[in-house]
């Protein structure tokens, strides 16, 4: 092992989904650096299995929406005043942000004002596509590098001049697609031919809080329509124990999930699944899961997107496919009566659920890269852009990614 001083990166997840980003990420770090890695920053409990101490919990600054961000505005400003700070104490080799925007991005400004000159790098690019394009703009002036999820989204950010390139999606690498089912029934009593329900209603709390009602007054209209099932509901810990209670209400006796391996089970074992929009789409199309998709913000915000919004389908997969294939039920359609409506479609239409799977096939064709995990593309991108920067300081040459020969 090299005796050169470790590459010490600063990385910053503000939500459960950057956070399981953030985990594969130090993960492949330490890989490619065979373990000569220092660590600090901000993460939830993906990153925190990876080693680090985080600066602060996610549930302070895991907020969506506009309406939503006021009044917590007071303590996500307090948070980043102090990972500014952090940084500019502990300098680091290079601080990479992840998702997050309105939290990182404000981290990323406070840096460049302050004079800062070490790399800035982003890892998942904003919607800039479906509204804002202006936002590239902005990235370009704060930000050395952005690391993309989705294959076309390069181009609108090298237009405006930010160095970009794709890394691949990380459902790739997610397991989603190896569930046992069998064990997942086997391990909670379930008969073979029972139906089970798989039901994601988010993972920050704000849109938890706005779904679980619906949700759950949907799943009891669906028992009226189509007879007894059970429902799987995996979770995260930032919103598990407000998820736990909720569920005890539903119908179908709850199996609350909190393992990311357990989750895949579920989905194996599953028929269909009613999902909060968000990146567990792309999880669920790997799994060859029918999905309906609901979501529902505050009025103010949803009113705000309608204004500006560019693109009426928000769901990954629909957005990828070009077409729309998932339903989605978005702010004011999503009812208990018509999340309860498609769902019994997707449970008793066997010609949509084989359109749902060929569409879902062809999504996991557009997301595949050259096999190179995604994770390790980006940590090999992160660590050219240190090795660029460093200049007189060479890395050492034994690091297993010069000699990489994915590009």
């Amino acid at each position: 092992m090299s005796t050169s001083r470790p590459l010490f990166i600063f990385l910053i997840a503000g939500e459960p989904s950057g956070d399981a980003l953030g985990g594969a990420l130090i993960a492949a770090l330490r890989q490619r650096t065979d373990g000569n890695l220092r660590i600090a920053g901000i993460g939830g409990e993906r990153m925190q299995e990876q080693g680090l101490t985080s600066l602060a919990p996610l549930s302070d600054i895991a907020v969506a929406g506009i309406a939503e961000v006021l009044p917590r505005a007071p303590v996500i400003l307090r948070r980043v005043r102090e990972t500014v700070a952090a940084i500019r104490a502990l300098r680091p080799d290079a601080v990479v942000t992840i998702d997050s925007s309105g939290f990182s991005w404000r981290i990323a400004h406070r840096l460049r004002r302050n004079g800062e000159a070490l790399p800035l790098i982003h890892y998942v690019a904003p919607m800039v596509w479906a509204w804002r394009v202006g936002r590239a703009r902005r990235m370009a002036r704060w930000y050395d590098h952005l690391m993309t999820l989705l294959p076309f989204e390069p181009p609108y950010f090298e237009r405006v001049g930010l160095s970009c390139c794709y890394v691949g999606h990380p459902v790739l690498e997610s397991g989603a697609d190896r569930g046992d089912g069998r064990r997942f029934r086997t391990s909670h009593g379930l008969m073979a031919d029972e139906l089970l329900i798989t039901v994601l209603p988010g993972s920050r709390n704000g849109e938890v809080t706005r779904l679980l009602p619906i949700f759950g007054r949907a799943l009891n209209r669906l028992e009226t329509l189509i007879g007894p099932f059970r429902v799987a509901v995996p979770t995260v810990a930032t919103v598990a124990a407000t998820v736990a209670d909720a569920a005890r209400a539903w119908p179908g006796t709850p199996i609350i999930i909190r393992r990311s391996e357990v989750k895949y089970d579920a989905f194996a074992a599953s028929k269909v699944a009613l999902a909060a929009s968000g990146s567990v789409a792309l999880e669920l199309a790997l799994a060859k899961l029918p999905m309906v998709v609901g979501y529902r913000l505050n009025p103010l915000t949803e009113a705000f997107l309608n204004r500006v919004l560019k693109v009426r389908q928000v769901n990954l997969v629909n957005l990828l496919l070009g077409r729309p294939l998932v339903c989605e039920l978005l702010g004011h359609n999503c009812t208990p009566e018509r999340v309860a409506a498609s769902v019994t479609e997707l449970v008793r239409n066997e010609r949509v659920r084989a359109a749902h799977n060929e569409g879902y096939d062809e999504v996991r064709r557009q997301l595949e890269t050259s096999g190179v995990p995604p994770s390790l593309r980006a940590a090999d991108q992160i660590l050219d852009i240190i090795a660029a920067r460093r200049g007189g300081d060479p890395l050492p040459t034994t690091f297993p990614w010069r000699n990489r020969s994915w590009r």
